[in-house]
């Protein structure tokens, strides 16, 4: 299966607080690592803390994940990705633009180094054609490569 596949299927187990899509494409050690000083920067180890840890964080912030660009290399991958969410201080829907870096072990997620800073207003690259490049935005929640699980189409 592709690195996008297997991404796809994480961020949309993500997406649905789904502890059992996400195990499916985790690997038992997984590790992820996040920038800090972010909240909650501090790394989250193995595939059943780190589902639970996303079903959790889903129920709070109402967040979605969606895939807009990404590179494959051996066992790696390198995404670009946004989430929509919506800060429980402004109940404004926000979109977060980050990108990760993927390794994989035995065909599953073993690894997650995330980039990105989490404030509670939309970031973005300034200047950046995300809808001529086919990224999602706030206005359309799906990418040319991603369209998540359960999204109108």
């Amino acid at each position: 299966m592709s690195a996008l596949r297997v991404i796809s299927r994480y961020y949309d187990g993500c997406s649905a607080g789904d502890v059992e899509g996400m195990l499916s494409t985790l690997h038992p050690d997984v590790v992820h690592y996040f920038l800090a000083p972010n909240v909650g920067s501090a790394p989250v180890a193995g595939a059943e803390h780190l589902a639970r840890y996303w079903r959790k964080v889903t129920g709070m912030i109402a967040a979605t994940w969606i895939i807009d660009a990404i590179v494959e290399s051996g066992n790696d991958a390198v995404i670009e990705w946004t989430m929509m969410w919506t800060p429980p201080e402004t109940g404004e829907q926000v979109a977060t633009r980050g990108s990760e870096w993927f390794t994989f072990t035995d065909g599953r997620i073993s690894e997650i180094r995330s980039y990105y800073q989490q404030r509670n207003e939309s970031t973005e690259l300034d200047g950046f054609p995300y809808t001529q490049r086919g990224y999602s935005t706030l206005a359309t929640p799906a990418s040319a490569i991603h369209i998540p699980a359960g999204a109108a189409q």
